[in-house]
């Protein structure tokens, strides 16, 4: 079966979004770019559609929305794409004590649910055509537990463990799935929350454009989880072993001796 050439972005109206889709026109997709700007993705898809000579539609949609999710999700299920990139989310940094629940309850609907919603919708056309791709951007804090950022830290571990469950459910299919984990990135991330980029070292940015360049560079060499600036990918080798060897450990049968009461 033939497959459609259209990638879909999330988040698409800035940042990473915005060069995926700019690198993805470059690639000749025809886009479908999804965010809350209107007068953004305009511009955005007015230009690439100019320079690369692609079709890029725009969806105006807040996917914290359950109706705007819904639809989406509808249509990436009925009417299957080549690629979806799940880039849209929120960070909602701060203490919870002071940031409350419903900010955490925003970030979870955006951040895990939309997610999900549309992993699941893609795949479903992508069994369809039998071929796809989707990408799903977690981050670095999924290994780092954050006293600013506990339910942004747990929604990254969701979306890191979600995809690679996917990964292993679609193993045996030519259906590709990535999980990429950028660090600190030059977009309006900080500056959106009334922080600003001091949070990290200058040293420690990277732009979006180089962040996309990588992931894809990793998508195409067949990675599963994508870290663009860990240098030393033996560290991530050292952590796969690690993770193996504690599961191994925990299924032994037998309650640790640390626990048990002293006669």
């Amino acid at each position: 079966m033939s497959q459609t050439n259209v990638a879909v972005i999330t988040g698409a109206s800035s940042g990473i979004g915005a060069a995926y889709a700019e690198r993805l026109a470059a690639e000749g997709y025809d886009l479908l770019l999804v965010a809350r700007r209107a007068d953004r993705l305009q511009d955005l898809a007015g230009r690439l559609a100019d320079t690369h000579g692609v079709s890029a539609e725009t969806l105006v949609a807040d996917l914290e929305d359950a109706s705007d999710l819904a639809a989406l999700a509808a249509r990436l299920e009925t009417d299957p794409v080549a690629v979806l990139i799940n880039n849209a989310g929120a960070g909602a940094l701060g203490p919870t004590a002071i940031k409350g629940a419903d900010a955490q309850e925003s970030l979870i609907r955006l951040n895990i649910v939309a997610l999900t919603r549309l992993s699941i919708a893609a795949l479903a056309g992508f069994r369809k055509t039998g071929i796809g791709t989707l990408v799903n951007i977690a981050s670095v804090i999924a290994f780092a537990p954050s006293a600013a950022g506990a339910t942004y830290s747990g929604s990254k571990a969701f979306v890191l463990n979600f995809t690679r469950s996917l990964q292993l459910e679609y193993e045996k299919t030519d259906i590709r799935i990535q999980a990429v984990l950028p660090g600190p990135i030059r977009t309006e991330f900080f500056t959106a929350q009334g922080l600003d980029d001091s949070v990290f070292p200058a040293s420690a940015y990277i732009g979006p454009d180089a962040l996309v360049e990588a992931a894809l560079a990793g998508l195409a060499s067949g990675e599963k989880v994508t870290v663009p600036t860990l240098v030393d990918a033996g560290i991530w080798d050292a952590i796969e072993k690690e993770r193996a060897r504690f599961l191994a450990e925990v299924v032994g049968g037998r309650v640790a001796e640390r626990y048990t009461p002293v006669a």
